[in-house]
């Protein structure tokens, strides 16, 4: 029911999405070069790793030697905008579509964080991950990285229809505040998860996002 669920309603959507991701990859190519969608890797179910789709919210810029500058200077306003709002989310979709990922569940983060994960964070691969869910609802990356995998898990342990239901709505709620948590407090860039016992100091995880 929840693979159907999330087919039928994304195709409902499409003829919606559609013209906004048209316009969105216009204005990224405009703004901020080709390509206008950012791929990467992450771990889906059972730490099966995909390559999720989005659409570009830094630029290349690099320092004299090519090494690619600090995540949070190549972030640019527009960037901001394109996050406050989601926007860059949207060809996520497509993996939804593929069947990598679902409209709800524990966010995609990279291959890395698998060997990182307690095991009972290691329960958030239960599931597909999800385009939204409960942490990007209730405080996203205002939340620590203990905070949000636990409202993971909390979701694998209570996942139903109706619980989709409710993220969704509460999603849209979110988005129409702009904002909702986006950006962690002080910071333009989530810092790295590197263990919940690793008492070392957090850097920059890149555009990685969650």
């Amino acid at each position: 029911m929840k693979r159907l669920f999330d087919i039928v309603l994304t195709l409902l959507a499409a003829p919606v999405i559609l013209p906004v991701c048209l316009v969105t990859a216009l204005l990224v190519a405009r703004r901020l070069g080709r390509p206008v969608l950012f791929t990467q890797q992450r771990a889906g179910r059972d730490g099966r790793i995909f390559t999720i789709f989005k659409f570009r919210s830094m630029t290349d810029a690099r320092h004299a030697d090519g090494v690619l500058l600090p995540a949070e200077d190549r972030l640019t306003p527009f960037g901001r905008r394109l996050r406050s709002t989601s926007l860059d989310e949207l060809p996520q979709l497509l993996n939804v579509l593929r069947g990598d990922m679902s409209l709800v569940g524990p966010r995609p983060l990279l291959p890395e964080y698998v060997a990182r994960y307690s095991p009972e964070q290691r329960r958030r691969l239960d599931v597909r991950p999800g385009v939204t869910g409960l942490a990007q609802v209730l405080g996203r990356n205002r939340l620590s990285w203990d905070e949000k995998f636990a409202l993971d898990v909390a979701y694998v342990d209570r996942q139903s229809l109706w619980l989709d239901i409710r993220i969704i709505l509460m999603t849209v709620g979110v988005l129409l505040k702009r904002g909702g948590g986006v950006e962690p407090e002080d910071k333009a860039i989530m810092e790295e998860f590197r263990g919940s016992d690793d008492g070392r100091e957090q850097r920059g995880s890149g555009e990685s996002d969650l």
